[in-house]
């Protein structure tokens, strides 16, 4: 539901999948993430899981 509404919105994004590359996944541990998706931005902290009023706030 993230990826599609970074789509909807036109939010440019990399999308790095741990089921694809694991060393992704090994990265997320390291950083104390449990979850997924996750949504980074420099300058900002990540959002974590579907949260629609934090990628609003991506959109402008």
């Amino acid at each position: 539901m993230t990826k599609r509404f970074l789509k909807e919105h036109n939010v440019n994004f990399e999308e790095r999948n741990i089921n694809q590359d694991p060393k992704y996944l090994d990265f997320l541990k390291q950083q104390g993430f449990k979850s997924v998706p996750i949504v980074m931005q420099d300058n900002t902290d990540p959002i974590v899981g579907f949260r629609p009023d934090s990628l609003k706030e991506l959109v402008g």
